[in-house]
C-alpha cells in the first residue's frame, strides 16, 4: 500500500507530524518500533511532561537555543509556545506555569499529554504501526535530485509513500529507542551529520570526596566554567551531587558546554567548575557576614560556627578544603584563615572528568546539518520528499520545555508542507 506521508519515529515529533499531516487530509502511516508511542515523552520531566517555556517574548525564547535558533523562527511562528499550550488545553489538557516559567499539565501525568496525541492522530486516521524496526531505505537519482522510493521493514515489507519524514530522535536515553538510526539513514542519503554528543547531562567529577556529598542539594547558587582560569560562563540555580558528580538544572544546562571544553582540553585539568555557595553576597559582605558570626559564637569551635552559612553536609567538607583546624576557637582564627574561607565559599572547585554519558543524557546535541534542511518545511535540500523533525536535527536548548517545543514546532512544520 501507499501512503502519502511516511512518518518513521513515534516520539512528540513523529506524533506531531503524522498528527498534522492527518489533519490536512493526507494519509498518514507513523511507524514505532517500540511497543507504544511516545516512550521518552512519558518519562520527561519526572513523569509530569514540562511539555514547554512559557514566554510572550519571541526573541526571549529564540535566544535560549544559542547560535542554531534562529533556524527556528519560521517553525515558531507557524506552532508557538502558546500554540502548544492551547493545542493542549482544547483537548482537555489544562495547562498551568510554574516557577521558571515552565509549562506542566495541571494533572501533572505526562500520560494525559500522550493521551491528548494519541487523540490527534486518531482524528486524523493516521495509520498505526507499532514494534514496526525500518532496516533500509531505497532511493534512486532522478534528472534533478535523489528521490526515497521506498521504505523496507525488517519484516521483509517495503512501503511506499510521496514524502517520508524522519523523526527518530537523538541518541539519548537508548532505552527509549533513541539508537541513531536517524543519523545513520541521512549520513546514506548524502547528509552531514554534526557530531551527536550527550548534553543535558550530568558530570562525573574527580574529587575523592564528592560520594560522601551524595544527594545534597544546593538551592540559590551559582555554577560557573573556567577555562584557563578564565570565566567561560555560569548559571544560577540548583544543583545536585550524585555519588559520582554533579547534576540538576544548572548542571545539566551548563553540561553542553563543559563537554565541549573538555573534548577541546589540550593540557588535563584546564577546565574546572567554581561553586559560589553565596551568590547575593560580594567577596567583602561575605567576609564581614563571616566575622559576625565568629563574634556572636566567640568561643565555639570552627567546627561548630558553620550551621547557618552551609548545609550541615557539606560542612566537613568546607572544613577540610579550608585547611583551618575544626578544634580550634573561633576568635583565634587569624585574618589569613578567615579570607581562605571566604574565598573557597565564593569558589568551592570542582574538577570535572566527563559527562555521564548518553544513557543518563536528557537530550542529543549535534544532529543533521541545519544547513541542508529549509527552516520553513524541514524539507531536505538535498532529498525533495525527505523531511526531518526534532531530536534528530541539530538543535537543542537547556531545560525548561525548551526541547520539546523544538519537537512540536518542527514535528507541526513537517507535517504541514506537502
Amino acid at each position: 500500500m501507499k501512503y502519502d506521508v511516511v512518518v518513521i519515529g513515534g516520539g512528540p515529533a513523529g506524533m506531531m507530524a503524522a498528527g498534522r499531516a492527518g489533519q490536512l487530509g493526507q494519509s498518514v502511516l507513523l511507524l514505532e518500533k517500540n511497543k507504544e508511542l511516545g516512550m521518552k515523552l512519558s518519562i520527561t520531566g519526572k513523569d509530569r511532561c514540562n511539555v514547554t517555556h512559557f514566554t510572550e517574548d519571541k526573541n526571549e525564547l529564540i535566544d535560549a537555543y544559542g547560535k542554531n535558533g534562529r533556524f527556528l523562527y519560521s517553525s515558531l511562528a507557524g506552532f508557538s509556545n502558546s500554540d502548544v499550550i492551547n493545542f493542549f488545553e482544547d483537548r482537555g489538557v489544562k495547562m498551568k506555569v510554574e516557577r521558571g516559567s515552565r509549562v506542566f499539565p495541571v494533572s501533572d501525568k505526562s500520560s494525559d499529554i500522550r493521551q491528548a496525541l494519541l487523540a490527534f492522530l486518531a482524528q486524523g486516521k493516521v495509520v498505526i504501526r507499532q514494534r514496526e524496526t525500518v532496516v533500509g531505505i531505497k532511493s534512486f537519482t532522478g534528472e534533478s535530485k535523489k528521490t526515497i522510493s521506498q521504505i523496507a521493514l525488517s519484516s521483509g515489507e517495503r512501503i511506499k509513500a510521496d514524502k517520508y519524514i524522519i523523526t527518530t530522535g537523538g541518541l539519548s536515553y537508548p532505552a527509549t529507542g533513541s539508537t541513531g538510526d536517524g543519523y545513520d539513514w541521512a549520513r546514506e542519503l548524502g547528509h552531514n551529520i554534526i557530531n551527536p554528543r550527550p548534553a543535558l547531562s550530568p558530570i562525573v567529577v574527580s574529587e575523592w570526596f564528592v560520594p560522601q556529598l551524595e544527594g545534597l542539594s544546593l538551592k540559590n547558587i551559582e555554577l560557573s566554567i573556567y577555562k584557563d582560569d578564565k570565566k567561560v560562563v555560569s548559571k544560577f540555580g540548583e544543583m545536585l551531587f550524585t555519588n559520582a558528580g554533579v547534576s540538576g538544572p544548572v548542571v545539566l544546562d551548563l553540561s553542553k558546554k563543559v563537554g565541549e571544553l573538555l573534548e577541546a582540553e589540550t593540557t588535563t585539568g584546564s577546565v574546572k567548575l567554581r561553586i559560589d555557595l553565596k551568590p547575593a553576597l560580594d567577596f567583602k559582605k561575605l567576609d564581614q557576614r563571616i566575622q559576625r558570626d565568629f563574634q556572636n559564637g566567640n568561643n565555639k569551635q570552627f567546627k561548630n560556627i558553620l550551621e547557618n552559612l552551609l548545609p550541615k553536609k557539606f560542612i566537613p567538607v568546607m572544613i577540610l578544603k579550608s585547611k583551618i583546624d575544626p578544634e580550634k576557637q573561633v576568635n583565634l582564627i587569624t585574618k589569613e584563615e578567615r579570607k581562605r574561607l571566604v574565598k573557597l565559599m565564593k569558589g568551592f572547585s570542582l574538577q570535572p572528568d566527563k559527562l555521564l554519558g548518553f544513557g543518563k543524557a536528557i537530550i542529543t546535541t549535534g544532529g543533521i546539518d541545519l544547513k541542508e534542511v529549509d527552516s520553513k518545511t524541514m524539507q531536505s535540500r538535498l532529498i525533495p520528499n525527505l523531511y526531518f523533525a526534532g531530536e534528530v536535527l541539530d538543535l537543542d536548548g537547556p531545560t525548561g520545555g525548551y526541547n520539546l517545543q523544538i519537537a512540536w514546532s518542527t514535528g507541526y512544520a513537517a507535517g504541514a508542507s506537502y
